[in-house]
């Protein structure tokens, strides 16, 4: 078996997190406090006889009849198409959109290191990345993640620079674009 109910909790022992097993259905649920998902449960489960690991946020939202379904489907693929590991899932039934990180293991064992960074990751890119980015097309209709690279890049670049700063490189890009049509 690659990875048992019993390695996963103590994992999770190391961590000193609380949690509940249910091992008739090769499952841990635990969760964390996070500022962007008001209940974050997690969902570890087992699967092919441990070859196969899961780890789930269900419950994120609930999209069933929303007017900005498809701009939230759509920011929902594009955050998929930016980050490593996560992918999303949606019950049509009720409308559910979770988030999930899966490994086939197959023959081989999941470290304690594998185990904390996908663990790690499915929060960090739920709660930090992807929430508030996809309540913000709930209200709006908008992906603020789809902001032009040129304005990304301006934004960026007025952050760095001290007061003034952008106009002198503004005239700095003119000086070279001159030199080069002149050279």
């Amino acid at each position: 078996m690659a990875v048992s109910l019993q390695q996963i909790t103590q994992y999770l022992d190391n961590r000193g997190w609380k949690y509940r097993v249910d091992a008739a259905a090769m499952q841990i649920v635990t969760g964390v406090e996070a500022e962007n998902v008001d209940r974050f449960l997690i969902i570890i489960a087992l699967k092919e006889g441990g070859e196969y690991i899961e780890l789930a946020a269900p419950q994120l939202l609930k999209v069933k009849d929303h007017v900005y379904k498809g701009v939230l489907f759509q920011t929902m693929l594009s955050i998929a198409w930016e980050v490593k590991l996560l992918r999303w899932e949606y019950d049509p039934s009720d409308g559910e959109v979770r988030a999930s990180i899966a490994v086939a293991l197959e023959d081989a064992t999941l470290t304690e290191r594998q185990f904390n960074r996908m663990l790690g990751a499915l929060i960090e890119l739920v709660d930090v990345v992807a929430m508030p980015r996809l309540q913000a097309v709930l209200a709006t209709g908008e992906d603020p993640g789809q902001k032009g690279r040129e304005q990304r890049l301006a934004e960026a670049l007025r952050e760095m620079l001290p007061e003034g700063g952008l106009a002198e490189l503004q005239q700095a890009i003119a000086q070279l674009q001159q030199q080069e049509s002149e050279g």
